[in-house]
Protein backbone atom coordinates (compact mmCIF):
# COMPACT_ATOMS: atom_id res chain seq x y z
CA UNK A 1 0.00 0.00 0.00
CA UNK A 2 1.47 3.02 -1.02
CA UNK A 3 0.93 5.95 1.12
CA UNK A 4 0.26 9.73 0.64
CA UNK A 5 2.68 12.49 1.70
CA UNK A 6 0.45 13.36 4.58
CA UNK A 7 0.41 9.51 5.63
CA UNK A 8 4.36 9.37 5.63
CA UNK A 9 4.12 12.77 7.97
CA UNK A 10 1.52 11.26 10.09
CA UNK A 11 3.76 8.05 10.03
CA UNK A 12 6.70 9.61 10.73
CA UNK A 13 4.75 12.31 13.84
CA UNK A 14 3.65 8.43 15.21
CA UNK A 15 7.11 6.93 15.07
CA UNK A 16 8.86 9.72 16.62
CA UNK A 17 5.75 10.52 19.68
CA UNK A 18 5.20 6.98 19.88
CA UNK A 19 6.32 7.60 23.50
CA UNK A 20 4.37 10.62 24.52
CA UNK A 21 1.18 8.83 22.95
CA UNK A 22 1.49 6.09 25.09
CA UNK A 23 1.34 8.19 28.25
CA UNK A 24 -1.43 9.99 26.88
CA UNK A 25 -3.19 6.96 26.58
CA UNK A 26 -2.29 5.79 29.81
CA UNK A 27 -3.04 8.99 31.63
CA UNK A 28 -6.75 8.79 30.32
CA UNK A 29 -6.99 5.25 31.86
CA UNK A 30 -6.12 2.70 28.86
CA UNK A 31 -4.70 0.80 31.26
CA UNK A 32 -3.16 -2.68 29.52
CA UNK A 33 -5.30 -1.64 26.66
CA UNK A 34 -2.95 1.24 25.69
CA UNK A 35 -0.70 -0.54 23.31
CA UNK A 36 -4.00 -2.33 21.56
CA UNK A 37 -5.65 1.72 21.40
CA UNK A 38 -2.08 2.61 19.81
CA UNK A 39 -2.27 0.08 17.46
CA UNK A 40 -5.53 1.42 16.45
CA UNK A 41 -3.99 4.94 15.98
CA UNK A 42 -1.17 3.66 13.79
CA UNK A 43 -3.96 1.65 11.50
CA UNK A 44 -6.09 4.73 11.20
CA UNK A 45 -3.29 7.21 10.11
CA UNK A 46 -2.31 4.10 7.42
CA UNK A 47 -5.71 4.01 6.17
CA UNK A 48 -7.63 7.12 6.45
CA UNK A 49 -7.83 9.56 3.42
CA UNK A 50 -6.58 12.90 4.87
CA UNK A 51 -6.10 15.80 3.55
CA UNK A 52 -2.83 17.83 4.24
CA UNK A 53 -2.57 18.08 8.00
CA UNK A 54 -0.28 21.39 9.10
CA UNK A 55 -0.19 19.64 13.28
CA UNK A 56 0.22 16.23 12.89
CA UNK A 57 1.14 15.63 16.75
CA UNK A 58 -2.16 17.38 18.02
CA UNK A 59 -3.72 15.48 14.95
CA UNK A 60 -2.53 11.82 16.72
CA UNK A 61 -3.35 13.26 20.19
CA UNK A 62 -7.08 14.00 18.36
CA UNK A 63 -6.98 10.60 16.86
CA UNK A 64 -5.87 8.37 20.29
CA UNK A 65 -8.83 10.91 22.44
CA UNK A 66 -11.56 9.91 19.58
CA UNK A 67 -10.09 5.85 20.33
CA UNK A 68 -10.71 6.49 23.82
CA UNK A 69 -14.20 7.82 23.89
CA UNK A 70 -14.87 5.14 21.50
CA UNK A 71 -13.69 2.58 23.81
CA UNK A 72 -15.18 4.31 26.66
CA UNK A 73 -18.55 3.95 25.20
CA UNK A 74 -18.47 0.22 24.41
CA UNK A 75 -17.45 -0.59 27.87
CA UNK A 76 -20.17 1.31 29.55
CA UNK A 77 -23.22 0.11 26.80
CA UNK A 78 -21.69 -3.57 27.73
CA UNK A 79 -21.53 -2.94 31.69
CA UNK A 80 -25.16 -1.15 31.05
CA UNK A 81 -26.48 -4.70 28.79
CA UNK A 82 -25.07 -6.44 31.67
CA UNK A 83 -26.80 -5.48 34.24
CA UNK A 84 -29.70 -5.00 32.19
CA UNK A 85 -29.69 -9.00 31.66
CA UNK A 86 -29.13 -9.45 35.17
CA UNK A 87 -31.98 -7.98 36.03
CA UNK A 88 -34.01 -9.63 33.11
CA UNK A 89 -33.00 -12.65 34.23
CA UNK A 90 -33.21 -11.97 38.03
CA UNK A 91 -29.10 -12.91 39.11
CA UNK A 92 -27.09 -11.21 41.63
CA UNK A 93 -24.00 -11.79 39.61
CA UNK A 94 -23.59 -9.84 36.85
CA UNK A 95 -24.38 -12.21 33.64
CA UNK A 96 -25.28 -15.50 35.83
CA UNK A 97 -28.68 -16.59 36.28
CA UNK A 98 -30.30 -17.55 39.39
CA UNK A 99 -32.79 -19.76 37.04
CA UNK A 100 -32.56 -23.49 37.88
CA UNK A 101 -30.57 -25.82 35.89
CA UNK A 102 -32.40 -28.22 33.26
CA UNK A 103 -31.00 -31.27 35.61
CA UNK A 104 -32.32 -29.43 38.96
CA UNK A 105 -35.96 -28.89 37.29
CA UNK A 106 -36.26 -32.54 36.43
CA UNK A 107 -35.45 -33.87 39.84
CA UNK A 108 -38.21 -31.29 40.94
CA UNK A 109 -40.49 -32.76 38.88
CA UNK A 110 -39.42 -36.31 40.19
CA UNK A 111 -39.87 -35.35 43.79
CA UNK A 112 -43.49 -33.35 42.85
CA UNK A 113 -44.12 -36.73 41.68
CA UNK A 114 -43.20 -39.15 44.54
CA UNK A 115 -45.31 -36.35 46.59
CA UNK A 116 -47.99 -37.06 44.35
CA UNK A 117 -48.08 -40.77 44.55
CA UNK A 118 -47.25 -40.85 48.53
CA UNK A 119 -50.31 -38.39 48.81
CA UNK A 120 -52.68 -39.84 46.55
CA UNK A 121 -51.85 -43.84 48.58
CA UNK A 122 -53.03 -41.80 51.54
CA UNK A 123 -56.84 -41.88 50.59
CA UNK A 124 -59.32 -39.08 48.80
CA UNK A 125 -59.74 -37.60 51.99
CA UNK A 126 -55.97 -37.60 53.63
CA UNK A 127 -54.91 -36.14 50.39
CA UNK A 128 -57.51 -33.22 50.26
CA UNK A 129 -57.66 -32.27 53.69
CA UNK A 130 -53.31 -31.65 53.16
CA UNK A 131 -53.46 -29.97 50.27
CA UNK A 132 -56.26 -27.75 51.21
CA UNK A 133 -54.58 -26.75 54.60
CA UNK A 134 -50.60 -26.67 53.47
CA UNK A 135 -51.19 -25.25 49.85
CA UNK A 136 -54.34 -23.61 49.72
CA UNK A 137 -53.50 -21.90 53.38
CA UNK A 138 -56.89 -23.07 54.66
CA UNK A 139 -57.12 -23.05 58.60
CA UNK A 140 -57.77 -26.88 59.68
CA UNK A 141 -61.03 -25.78 61.52
CA UNK A 142 -62.21 -24.46 58.32
CA UNK A 143 -61.29 -27.81 56.46
CA UNK A 144 -63.30 -29.28 58.92
CA UNK A 145 -66.15 -27.82 58.20
CA UNK A 146 -65.73 -27.80 54.18
CA UNK A 147 -65.08 -31.49 54.29
CA UNK A 148 -67.65 -32.13 57.16
CA UNK A 149 -65.32 -34.10 59.39
CA UNK A 150 -64.11 -33.23 62.98
CA UNK A 151 -61.11 -30.85 63.79
CA UNK A 152 -59.23 -34.10 65.40
CA UNK A 153 -59.95 -35.89 61.91
CA UNK A 154 -58.16 -33.15 60.29
CA UNK A 155 -55.27 -33.07 62.29
CA UNK A 156 -55.17 -37.19 62.25
CA UNK A 157 -54.76 -36.77 58.48
CA UNK A 158 -52.58 -34.52 58.88
CA UNK A 159 -50.33 -36.21 61.03
CA UNK A 160 -50.79 -39.35 58.38
CA UNK A 161 -49.72 -37.43 55.43
CA UNK A 162 -46.39 -35.43 58.15
CA UNK A 163 -45.32 -38.56 58.48
CA UNK A 164 -45.42 -40.59 55.43
CA UNK A 165 -44.07 -37.40 53.77
CA UNK A 166 -41.02 -37.45 56.13
CA UNK A 167 -40.45 -41.14 55.38
CA UNK A 168 -40.41 -40.14 51.52
CA UNK A 169 -38.29 -37.68 52.69
CA UNK A 170 -35.51 -40.16 54.33
CA UNK A 171 -35.94 -42.36 50.89
CA UNK A 172 -34.66 -39.61 49.04
CA UNK A 173 -32.00 -38.11 51.28
CA UNK A 174 -30.47 -41.94 51.34
CA UNK A 175 -30.77 -42.04 47.54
Amino acid sequence: MTQTPQADGLARAFVEHRERLLRFLLARGAGDAAEDLLHEVWVRINTAATGPISAPLPYLFRVADLLMIDRYRSERQAALRNRNWSEATGGDDPGVSDAPSAERKLIAEQYLREVRQVLDSLGERTSAIFRRHRIDGIPQRAVAEEMGVSLSTVESDLRRAYSALAELKERIDEA
